[in-house]
């Protein structure tokens, strides 16, 4: 049985479709399948013509160009006053607050051998002040987390990880903050401004670092810039979202009252958005501690660099214990800052005694963070941690007996699967991509853009594919972009069918959703240790991380928008004898078209993402030449090139399924 239900929101019941937006979609499909029919036919007749292949050791004009630029760049450094005045200074800045808070808790001071703040002296503090900001429940998971840390032998490393993280939150927030607050009071302001935060967070985070470092040089400096950068957008949105969240009413009282533009702001709009504003902080730090670990490409120290090296030598234990600690720093981070945004609200259900107490409580709790850190700063034995790091060796040497069993046990299964997916999936489509013409496959994103997404998006498209021919690496964005079109189709399999589970089940919801919300939180580095060990280097390693790193995103949002389908119109379609097979298909996923079409936005970009990062397991493509880039200078420009074309693929994606969104939605 067929049941199609239209406008639920003023009926409430079933609705036979119109006729003529019904004949408007078939038709759009049916363009589309005719565009593929066409592409099919000609890549049969022409199949390996003008494919714009290029060896991994050559370079076009363009590559030779920005090697050029970055000889030249170097040569003048420090005569070039645009960099003696300007970039220099820049990174100068950034270099001693980098300094001064790794001097602080992780790297010798000074004369000192050790920092100015031990081990017992950070516990301490990072105890505090997660009680202070939260709850004693926070407070004891910082002290646990901060100590496992030590106890696996990465002390240093978590603290240098900590460090930058701090550093680079600390001066994005300083102007984002005033952005987001500019941008919820200036209607004129955000729309300028929102176009540039679409690109920044398009891109992904293997692209920021390349053209850093030519400015800045390889470096901690590079790294948090390309940091602070990274992870501004986030506060400045959420700042902005919150200011404008604020009742009219409740503003038009205070100039009622004769309040002045700035006591307006200081006394009722900030104050009143100050919890949306900490989830903003919060979103800030989780940005940047996944920054601070993919900056170990341009040398930021840390746990990144751990991985990183671990990775490049297959070493599973090694980058398992890493990561683990990076997941472990990334809890703490979430839940304290998590924590600070709802303190306010626990606050005023509190009684005034308990408050009281709490009060005294943190006053002695103060004193004995301030001992610590004394202690810590004038002994030994609190500034270096206890042991040599038992755990984490047992962590590793754990880690390596998984792998050694999967590899001996279930390589039959785990080879079988990924050649499934490779030969079934991936080298077919890669092929069509790869060996087609060039102008061919131009010629068809253009015309799906057109037809998803409209003239507009259609423009877009082309101006994006001009410019990934002009890169030089078109083969090598085909291959990137096979990948993430296949990543991208299974990514939202696993949405649909977890996201209708979840929308359509409450129990489910609240089971699952906690487990994503934590997913959410690694750093993509993280997500290829174990399939590096179930599939060794290989690209299909990088796409099954890509596909776990963004489906929890994709299921979010589709149940969300599952959700959201009225009740009345699911009842009504169970009223007229429908089954919940057809419910799901006939009711509530066309219901949810706009919800389908922003999880597939959203997973597009979380692959290509996790994609181009797979370029350090063997996933070759973009990813390879942006690594390459960054370790054989005579690559640089090819590197630098490679970061473009991730920029255009994600752009074009972006436009295409927003546009496409919007088209549903209307």
């Amino acid at each position: 049985m067929t049941v199609v239900i239209e406008k639920p929101e003023k009926t409430g019941t079933a609705e036979p479709p119109a006729p003529a937006k019904e004949a408007r979609r078939i038709s759009r499909s049916m363009v589309i399948a005719a565009i593929l029919f066409v592409w099919l036919v000609l890549f049969a007749i022409l199949r390996g013509k003008q494919t714009l292949t290029l060896a991994a050791a050559d370079l076009t004009d363009l590559h030779r160009w920005f090697n050029d630029v970055n000889d030249s760049i170097g040569a003048n450094r420090n005569s070039n006053p645009l960099f003696l005045y300007f970039f220099n200074e820049i990174r100068l800045v950034i270099d001693s607050v980098v300094t001064f808070v790794q001097e602080l808790i992780s790297q010798p001071a000074g004369d000192r051998p050790l920092p100015q703040i031990g081990w017992l002296g950070v516990v301490g503090v990072a105890g505090f002040l997660s009680w202070a900001v939260g709850n004693w429940r926070v407070a004891l998971l910082a002290v646990a987390g901060f100590t496992f840390l030590g106890l696996q032998g990465l002390w240093q490393e978590s603290m240098d990880t900590l460090a930058l993280t701090l550093s680079a939150v600390a001066v994005a927030l300083l102007f984002a903050i005033p952005l987001g607050v500019w941008a919820g009071l200036s209607d004129r302001f955000n729309r300028i401004l929102t176009p540039f935060l679409d690109f920044m967070q398009t891109m992904p985070t293997f692209v920021y670092l390349a053209p850093l470092t030519l400015f800045f040089l390889i470096g901690p400096a590079s790294a948090t810039i390309a940091t602070l950068i990274y992870a501004a957008p986030p506060a400045i949105r959420i700042t902005a979202h919150a200011i404008r969240s604020v009742p009219h009413t409740t503003v038009e009282a205070a100039d009622s009252l004769g309040a002045t533009r700035r006591q307006s702001l200081t006394k009722v709009l900030l104050p009143m958005s100050k919890r949306t504003v900490v989830m903003g902080v919060n979103q800030t730090i989780m940005a940047a501690l996944a920054m601070v670990t993919i900056a170990a490409l341009i040398d930021a120290p840390g746990l990144g660099k751990t991985v990183l090296q671990a990775l490049q030598s297959l070493d599973v234990g090694t980058a398992f214990n890493a990561g683990l600690a990076i997941v472990v720093l990334a809890i703490v981070l979430d839940r304290v800052t998590t924590a600070a945004a709802g303190r306010e609200e626990a606050a005023r259900h509190s009684k005034n005694r308990l408050l009281a107490w709490r009060r005294q409580l943190l006053g002695a709790g103060a004193v004995v963070a301030a001992v610590l850190v004394y202690l810590s700063h004038t002994y030994v034995w609190a500034a270096e941690f206890p042991g040599e790091g038992g755990t984490g060796t047992a962590i590793r040497k754990g880690a390596d007996n998984v792998t050694t069993w999967a590899q001996d046990n279930l390589s039959g299964l785990t080879n079988a699967f990924r050649d499934a997916i490779t030969n079934g999936l991936l080298n077919p489509f890669q092929s069509l991509l790869t060996d087609s013409p060039w102008w061919l496959v131009g010629a068809v994103l253009i015309a799906l853009g057109v037809v998803l997404g409209g003239r507009t998006a259609g423009i877009t498209t082309a101006v994006c594919v001009g410019l990934l021919v002009a890169t030089g690496v078109w083969s090598d964005s085909m291959t990137t972009l096979a990948s993430t079109a296949v990543a991208t189709v299974l990514v939202m399999l696993l949405g649909i069918v977890f996201g209708v589970w979840m929308g359509r089940s409450a129990l489910v919801d609240r089971l699952l959703r906690p487990t994503l919300d934590a997913a959410q939180v690694m750093p993509p580095f993280v997500y290829l240790v174990p399939f590096l060990a179930l599939f060794g280097a290989t690209r299909f390693t990088a796409i099954v991380a890509a596909v776990v790193y963004a489906a929890p995103v994709a299921m979010k949002i589709i149940a969300d928008g599952v959700r959201n389908v009225p009740a009345a119109t699911v009842e009504a379609a169970t009223s007229a004898g429908c089954n919940t097979w057809q419910i799901i298909t006939k009711v509530q996923l066309p219901m949810a078209r706009s919800a389908l079409t922003l999880a597939t936005n959203q997973g597009l970009i979380y692959v290509l993402s996790m994609v181009v990062v797979g370029g350090l397991v063997g996933a070759g493509a973009l990813g390879y030449d942006v690594v390459a880039g960054f370790s054989q200078g005579q690559l640089y420009g090819k590197g630098l090139a490679a970061g473009l074309a991730i920029v255009l693929l994600g752009v074009m994606f972006d436009r295409i399924t927003q546009a496409a969104a919007r088209r549903t939605t209307a």
